[in-house]
């Protein structure tokens, strides 16, 4: 598909047909890179991706529970150093 390049503002830029959009999973951010003359249009991966089901399945097993207890967190300097 051809596409024509548009001035948006000081910048250019072309429009991405919603199609395009869709089946690249591109929403809103996008990396960008050159490479060999080309420019290459990425989807910002989610970070979270994938962390619900996960969390389902640790819940489940019953292996939910936080790594670090209050007492692991505790420090000579907490009662040396700090005033309550």
């Amino acid at each position: 598909m051809r596409s024509r390049i548009v001035k948006i503002g000081n910048s250019k830029g072309i429009r991405i047909p919603k199609p395009f959009l869709d089946q690249t999973g591109i929403i809103e951010d996008v990396e960008l890179e050159v490479e060999s003359n080309r420019i290459i249009v990425r989807p910002v991966p989610d970070p979270r991706k994938g962390w619900e089901d996960t969390f389902k399945v640790m819940a489940e097993a019953d292996d939910d529970k936080p790594v670090i207890d209050d007492e692991s967190l505790e420090h000579s300097w907490d009662q040396e150093e700090w005033q309550w």
